[in-house]
């Protein structure tokens, strides 16, 4: 028996029935022998592949909430992501799911965020002339874009758990339910911290009827709706929250969008961010030769405006900064010694 075979063995040991067991997949896009040295299951193989992916690193330098903010305590989206990871391995542990696969969604659902969070978003929105889902974006760079056009070949139950993690489409397992709902938790409750940190909200103006409900505190709130998806799952058999928990985070996130989300002082800057990707997408669509020669092949087969829109996408907010000022601003001028 192989170390993967025997921890695929202690799961039917150890995990409820409701969980997602490795050795039940559905599988990957493409199949892979399995090796005899595998110490991995099939989600925890998805994990390291996710972290050790180029577009995993670049989570570090994308926007959460406040564009480039200047402090070392604000949020991005890698640590948005770290966030996430935590807070749903809490809650599968505890209800005996398979954490691994729960960890393996939280790692790659924000992987097709764009630069400047959802101002990016928007901005690409309006140059494609149809919607831009980073969700959409996310299962895209796993299955399409990473590995030079290969794609990480992720397990099923990632790929729709990393789709479903926002939008309509919801994961069909329990685990990337649980994943969607702790994107909204950390959230939320970490956007409500880096706003008091950048003076635009006080953790007293959140309305006493949801600090009743939820707690006056960042770790308050937080184990307050953590532990609340515990008991509420475990009595129904669903992921869920009870309806009194439910609504005050709703309140909460509602209370957010008013307050922070689009706040103007907050996002006083997206507008540059907007206009700056927009002439950028412009630009290679009219110089596709401008493109890297990583991307150069990509025009072939999918054409201008996917393969602009991909690297775009892609970019880190100073990598996307740095292109602005190297085509459209003006070098200084200095006299050759």
């Amino acid at each position: 028996m192989t170390v993967r075979e025997e921890l695929e063995r202690q799961e039917h040991l150890r995990l409820s029935p409701l969980a997602s067991f490795a050795d039940a997949s559905a599988g990957r896009m493409r199949y892979e022998e399995p090796r005899e040295e595998d110490v991995r299951t099939c989600y925890q193989r998805d994990i390291d592949r996710i972290v050790h992916s180029k577009a995993f690193r670049r989570l570090m330098h994308k926007t959460q909430v406040f564009l480039r903010p200047e402090g070392d305590h604000y949020r991005t989206r890698m640590t948005h992501t770290l966030e996430v990871s935590r807070i749903a391995g809490t809650i599968t542990r505890a209800l005996g799911l398979n954490e691994d696969l729960a960890q393996a969604v939280a790692m790659g659902h924000d992987l097709g965020h764009t630069p400047f969070g959802h101002a990016g978003e928007a901005a690409l929105t309006a140059c494609l002339g149809k919607p831009f889902r980073h969700n959409e974006q996310s299962l895209r760079v796993v299955d399409c874009l990473e590995r030079d056009g290969r794609g990480l070949n992720l397990t099923q139950e990632v790929r729709l758990g990393i789709l479903g993690h926002t939008g309509d489409y919801w994961p069909e397992t329990m685990e990337g339910q649980i994943v969607r709902r702790s994107d909204q938790i950390a959230y939320v409750n970490h956007d409500i911290d880096d706003a008091v940190r950048a003076g635009i909200l006080c953790s007293d103006q959140i309305p006493r009827a949801i600090a009743h409900v939820l707690g006056d505190t960042h770790s308050a709130r937080i184990n307050t709706l953590v532990t609340d998806m515990i008991r509420s799952t475990r009595e129904a058999g669903a992921v869920c929250l009870s309806p009194v928990v439910d609504k005050a985070l709703k309140d909460l996130r509602a209370f957010m969008f008013e307050r922070v989300y689009r706040n103007p002082v907050a996002k006083g800057e997206e507008s540059k961010a907007k206009a700056m990707l927009a002439r950028l997408f412009d630009y290679y669509i009219a110089h596709p030769e401008a493109l890297p020669e990583d991307f150069q092949p990509q025009l072939s087969f999918d054409g201008m405006e996917r393969t602009v829109c991909d690297y775009i996408a892609g970019m880190t907010d100073n990598y996307a900064v740095d292109k602005y000022t190297e085509i459209f601003i003006p070098a200084g001028w200095h006299v050759r010694g």
